[in-house]
């Protein structure tokens, strides 16, 4: 199936060369590289970069900036390609920057809470150096995604509730301009009222604006007692009225998932665990070992008051694990559902006041539109998702399909809430930016312009056309 991307122009044998002869081995126009670097986990059809380049400094990126610049080509980064709005696709060509190489941690900071990555370290990476320092770093996406990557997508997942998204867990950034030159955005401090938030600029913009190649994260000591739980329940707005009055009873949960019957149907087979199938959530609880019991017996005794059953602890590290890798695991265990299917993955996030009313309207349209799509969400900060399972060689199906997420972002932005809590705009959300930004989006597209104003930075995605 061709991509339906417009036509681009070659990549220039100038350049070709220039890079082949800087970078030698580690560049490459290979058929099978290129088509690894030119697909995400998304539906959308591949669109494979003219070229690949594995850099493994800053300098080295910036290099590769100016060179492409010289030809006016484009320019897209790539981390562990586990996006899932087609952020990495070379939909006008280009070539591609492979940052995973540049995987070295720099700094750790006990004392400072602070460590400072290259951009390819992956999470479990980072954590796994920080295992004899009694910290670690909590954004927990699911995929073992690049730090890199992560701030680029402004990724949350399941500790958001507690620890917050990338957004609030990014100190600075060193980031390479459309220029070729190199800024950092900002200091270690925990706190500064000097000048423009750069570092929240680049959080978040996809690669459009610059090439993250270094970044400095918080850290967190590690918990003194971690206790989680799964609790089944007879329906879900009963689940999700446990959620709001968990949160707005001010209980500092660290995790709260929710996923659907289908959802757990759907782990019982991929992850052979025996969980009850039916609208199930999942807790974590991090502190002293008194503020843990006691947090939990609070959220028990709320979930028994909505018909909770099943509450099963899990206070074992190995228990603990298991637990979350099967809920890690959700996505691959849902494409299973219907094997040969692709996802098209959708999310949206509301006010924890519409949670309720959100998912409630969302069952009902699937229930309607009779398309498999099973629901997992950090539904502790009021975002959920669908994995929507289909034939992307179906041209009727995807239509359904992409009309179904149409109506659930404007759902939620009729809530007040976004299109998007975390999966981002990429190529499959542009359409509704306008609608949830209104006039705003002529400043996104203004700042574009002043940072990038060939557009060569991971052109097509984010901002629509004008």
């Amino acid at each position: 199936m061709n991509a339906p991307y417009p036509a681009h122009a070659p990549l220039p044998e100038a350049l070709a060369e220039a890079l082949a002869a800087r970078f030698g081995e580690r560049f490459s126009r290979g058929e099978a590289v290129r088509a690894h670097h030119g697909k995400d986990e998304s539906a959308h059809p591949p669109a494979p970069p003219d070229a690949v380049v594995f850099p493994e400094s800053t300098a080295e990126v910036a290099e590769v900036v100016r060179a492409c610049r010289a030809h006016h080509v484009p320019v897209i980064a790539f981390g562990a390609g586990t996006s899932l709005e087609g952020h990495v696709l070379a939909v006008r060509g280009g070539v591609c920057v492979d940052l995973s190489r540049m995987n070295r941690v720099l700094a750790i900071r006990a004392a400072d809470l602070d460590a400072t990555v290259e951009a390819g370290v992956t999470r479990k990476q980072l954590n796994q150096a920080l295992h004899d320092t009694g910290l670690f770093f909590p954004i927990d996406p699911g995929a073992d995604a690049t730090l890199g990557g992560m701030a680029a997508t402004r990724a949350s997942g399941t500790n958001a509730v507690r620890y917050g998204t990338m957004r609030e867990n990014v100190l600075n950034a060193r980031v390479v301009l459309a220029d070729g030159s190199i800024v950092k955005t900002g200091t270690r401090a925990k706190k500064s009222a000097a000048g423009y938030d750069l570092t929240r600029l680049f959080i978040g913009s996809e690669g459009t604006l610059g090439i993250m190649t270094e970044i400095t994260v918080r850290l967190y000591p590690v918990p003194e007692a971690i206790s989680s739980a799964v609790c089944v329940f007879p329906s879900m707005d009963v689940a999700v009225d446990t959620v709001i009055q968990t949160i707005q009873l001010g209980v500092p949960v660290a995790r709260i998932e929710l996923l659907d019957r289908l959802a757990i149907a759907a782990i019982n087979r991929y992850s052979k665990t025996s969980l009850r199938e039916g609208p199930t959530l999942f807790f974590e609880f991090h502190g002293s070992p008194a503020a843990v019991a006691e947090q939990a017996q609070a959220v028990q005794e709320l979930a028994s008051g909505h018909g909770g059953l099943d509450f099963e602890w899990a206070t074992r590290p190995e228990d603990r694990s298991r637990l979350w890798q099967a809920r890690h695991d959700a996505y691959y265990a849902c494409l299973g559902l219907r094997p040969g299917a692709r996802s098209l993955t959708t999310d949206v996030c509301v006010p924890i006041s519409r949670l309720a009313d959100c998912i409630g309207e969302t069952a009902a349209d699937i229930a309607q539109s009779g398309l498999l799509a099973p629901l997992v969400g950090h539904v502790g900060d009021g975002n959920f998702h669908l994995v929507l399972l289909v034939d992307p060689a179906d041209p009727a199906e995807m239509a359904h399909a992409h009309a179904f997420a149409g109506r659930l972002a404007a759902r939620a932005l009729r809530m007040e809430g976004t299109c998007t809590g975390e999966h981002g705009i990429g190529i499959g959300k542009q359409g509704f930016l306008a609608a949830e930004h209104g006039a705003a989006i002529e400043v996104m597209r203004a700042i574009k312009r002043a940072i990038d104003p060939e557009n060569l930075f991971n052109p097509g995605k984010v901002l629509p056309e004008p």
